[in-house]
């Protein structure tokens, strides 16, 4: 079955287009009050693994402003809990790892498991919501990098500075690199699953990539991100977006990766320097700047566009959504790029 608006595949592909697509990282979420009524009534996890919340979810922000695709309610925390690692949502606090990997010991606790078994409640997401969305738009699968999973599994909670799990990389490298393996192919094997069940692309988050050195990201990050490039490209197109990791932008854009993502630290035209100008990029725009009036958005994203050129290009912000956006000011945002002339 052909997706009625393919323009976002049609931009991983480099095709030139009438006008770029879009869409938001974190679109399914916190600023929109349908999404906070079923928040009210049942827990994150509990969001997560019902596969009929997570698809009203996903598509509740396509019915309201009509994104050119749909990105999977979930989390990347999915992965340690399935990967027998405990992970909590604690309110007002965020994510809570109250055993973290910090030794062999630790780690000899952690499996790759069938992830078709363990997390078989996100197959069912993606089949219920392909259902929904009836091939309107394409729909999105995520994972998060293997390094920023292992920040979590590590640090045992979010940080300013993952200093846990840095010292474990620089202490304990064997440690950290078996962790990271195991992570990556649970990675695979669960995107592999995602693609299976019907998602039309995959993004992986490296969110905070940006912690590490240019040299210490290659040995800690990247390596494993081009492992998952590697074993997704031949199937579906594959997003990278690194937050911080405008250094390694070069080596991104050999991977086989169909597009990058670029934070609103660094600008368009650097980001078409840094990548040789061939690969599409995605991004960029701050997302507290959406807390700007609706005419300042419209002229921000007219410019971002003729900046970033509208071929080889899909609309986002440079990170996630904020819960504090007026409705109206993700309109404008959208719309300015719907009615975007060349």
């Amino acid at each position: 079955m052909s997706i009625k608006n393919d323009l976002f595949l049609r931009a991983l592909k480099g095709e030139t287009v009438e006008r770029p697509p879009v869409w938001m990282m974190r679109q399914a979420g916190r600023y929109l009050p349908e999404f906070m009524e079923i928040k009210a009534k049942y827990d994150f996890f509990t969001r997560c693994q019902t596969p009929e919340l997570a698809s009203e979810i996903t598509v509740q922000p396509i019915r309201r402003y009509g994104m050119d695709a749909a990105i999977l309610f979930s989390d990347i925390l999915v992965i340690p809990q399935a990967m027998n690692i405990e992970v909590e949502m604690k309110p007002n606090f965020g994510p809570y790892l109250p055993n973290p990997i910090r030794s062999q010991k630790d780690l000899d606790s952690v499996i790759i498991p069938d992830v078709e078994d363990a997390l078989d409640y996100v197959i069912e997401a993606i089949k219920a919501t392909k259902e929904k969305l009836n091939d309107e738009v394409p729909l999105i699968g995520f994972a998060g990098s293997p390094w920023t999973i292992l920040c979590y599994c590590v640090q045992g909670q979010g940080s300013k500075n993952f200093d846990k799990a840095k010292e474990l990389c620089f202490t304990q490298p064997v440690v950290a690199h078996s962790l990271l393996q195991k992570i990556t192919d649970t990675t695979i094997a669960y995107l592999k699953a995602k693609v299976k069940a019907g998602v039309n692309a995959v993004q992986v988050f490296d969110s905070w990539g940006g912690m590490l050195s240019p040299t210490d990201y290659q040995e800690f990050s990247w390596q494993y991100i081009q492992q998952i490039v590697d074993a997704l490209k031949d199937e579906t197109p594959v997003i990278v977006f690194g937050k911080g990791c405008w250094f390694a932008l070069g080596d991104m854009a050999k991977s086989g990766a169909s597009a990058l993502g670029v934070d609103w630290t660094c600008s368009a035209r650097n980001a078409r320097y840094l990548t040789g100008g061939n690969i599409t990029l995605q991004g960029n725009f701050d997302p507290s700047r959406l807390l700007s009036s609706p005419a300042d958005i419209k002229k921000m994203v007219t410019q971002m566009i003729n900046e970033f050129g509208k071929d080889k290009y899909i609309v986002n912000l440079g990170h996630g959504i904020l819960p504090n956006v007026p409705v109206e000011n993700a309109k404008a945002f959208i719309d300015a790029v719907k009615e975007y002339t060349f």
